[in-house]
């Protein structure tokens, strides 16, 4: 699986000592400096998913601010934001692996959270299918935290599956149990689930609920944060589980594409992008 990025993470979307960092991806790029370069989504793409208003809101920031409690931007995040959605896009079309960030997860389609200003993901399954003409398409999230931002943004879209395996209760709230419906699969996990947990779990709901889906594309919201080392959740994810969970998302679909979003342990997070490759690579 190719590594789709751009070099421009590195120094765009400053946030100071913030969890969500350039460093993420200065590390990542080290340690792949063959990626292949994304561009920028356009308007047109992102606002298949995000209300004009906010979109122009972003793209029109002149000084630092805080769009969220939790979220930093200032006058380079919406070429970060615009290059993370174009990087994604690009990973549809090759059936590769995403490394950008802003991530993009928790971003509504009227306003950013969580550390997230555009949803990657959404963008890049709305280009599937008004592009590439993909009807069907399938979202497994294995990122430590609930992706309630993808889940708002296609609840009502009998055309998109969302797959969400999450830490629970944790934050952002959302994904409890109960929250399932035909299309919406919400697998909370309690805190110091280990790779046995998450594999269970997908062989016995996340493999038959996509199977019977039957998606044109496979997109993966591909978090590290679930890995044991992490500092902003309780799990104990291994890099043998992230390579696992990997392979069976790459067996999921006839098309395949992954998208980075959480991972703030700067020493594992290469390795554990790696580890997951590794997994992706069965494909071929």
């Amino acid at each position: 699986m190719e590594v789709i990025s751009h070099s421009a993470f590195g120094r765009l979307h400053p946030t100071g000592h913030h969890p969500e960092s350039p460093r993420r991806l200065l590390e990542l790029l080290e340690r792949h400096p063959d990626f292949v370069e994304g561009g920028r989504a356009t308007r047109e793409q992102i606002e298949r998913v995000h209300v004009e208003s906010y979109v122009s809101h972003v793209d029109a920031l002149k000084e630092d601010t805080w769009l969220d409690a939790d979220t930093p931007a200032g006058p380079t995040t919406w070429e970060a934001a615009t290059l993370a959605a174009g990087c994604a896009i690009l990973a549809v079309e090759r059936e590769g692996f995403a490394l950008i960030r802003p991530p993009g997860h928790h971003a509504l389609a009227d306003g950013a959270m969580g550390f997230c200003i555009l949803n990657n993901v959404a963008v890049a399954a709305r280009y599937g299918q008004a592009e590439l003409g993909l009807q069907r398409v399938a979202i497994v999230d294995f990122d430590v935290h609930h992706g309630n931002g993808t889940e708002a943004i296609f609840r009502s879209d009998d055309s998109v599956l969302f797959v969400s395996l999450h830490q629970w209760p944790f934050y952002p709230g959302t994904g409890g149990p109960g929250t399932s419906d035909r299309h919406t699969l919400n697998l909370p996990l309690p805190a110091g689930s280990n790779d046995d947990d998450y594999l269970r779990v997908f062989t016995e709901a996340v493999e038959p609920s996509v199977r019977a889906f039957e998606p044109d594309l496979l997109l993966v919201s591909a978090g590290f944060d679930a890995h044991v080392d992490d500092p902003l959740a309780n799990m104990e994810l291994t890099a043998k589980g992230f390579t696992e969970l990997a392979r069976r998302c790459a067996a999921l679909g006839p098309r395949v594409a992954a998208v980075l979003e959480g991972g703030y342990n700067l020493g594992t997070l290469p390795a554990l992008v790696d580890a997951a490759l590794s997994g992706f690579a069965s494909r071929s």
